[in-house]
């Protein structure tokens, strides 16, 4: 039964046992009660320090520690954040999809750095060229009101 989910979603297994694992450290990671333990564990060590007249093997059990909790963590924070951003363009690329928006937009993310940067320029052109013309839009608007307003009176 498992192995016809991991078929259709064309997930091995261990990339779902890793998503999965990720997925519930990084929920764990974000807990308070995560942060107050953390800082137990400090503070602990923090008070044990005269009782192992700060040796360096005192030293070294707190800095092995943090590294060892700092590397698995960039790998699981990474993890996270590629799938949150993979989630994020499939959906904006659904509503440019179903709007009336450039479709053209749609994979962009695939481009090189270069590309981003000429379709973001062009895109700020055409902003700045939308905002000019509804500025001119306002002062022909607001003429003509001052025009009607002067026929009345």
């Amino acid at each position: 039964m498992n192995s016809d989910k991991h078929l259709r979603n064309g997930k091995s297994g261990s990339a779902e046992l890793f998503g999965e694992i990720a997925s519930r450290t990084a929920s764990a990671a974000g807990r308070a009660s995560t942060f107050v333990v953390a800082a137990g564990v400090v503070l602990i060590w923090g008070i044990t320090g005269p009782l192992f007249h700060y040796s360096d093997t005192w030293q070294l059990v707190i800095n092995t520690g943090t590294t060892i909790v700092t590397f698995l963590m960039v790998f699981l924070i990474q993890n996270s954040q590629n799938r949150d951003s993979a989630a994020i363009q499939v959906k904006l690329d659904e509503l440019i999809r179903v709007s009336s928006a450039h479709n053209s937009f749609v994979g962009i993310e695939h481009l090189t750095d270069d590309e981003l940067e000429e379709i973001r320029t062009m895109c700020e052109k055409r902003a700045a060229a939308e905002k000019a013309g509804e500025k001119s839009v306002e002062a022909v608007d607001m003429r003509a009101r001052q025009a009607a307003d002067d026929a009345v009176e």
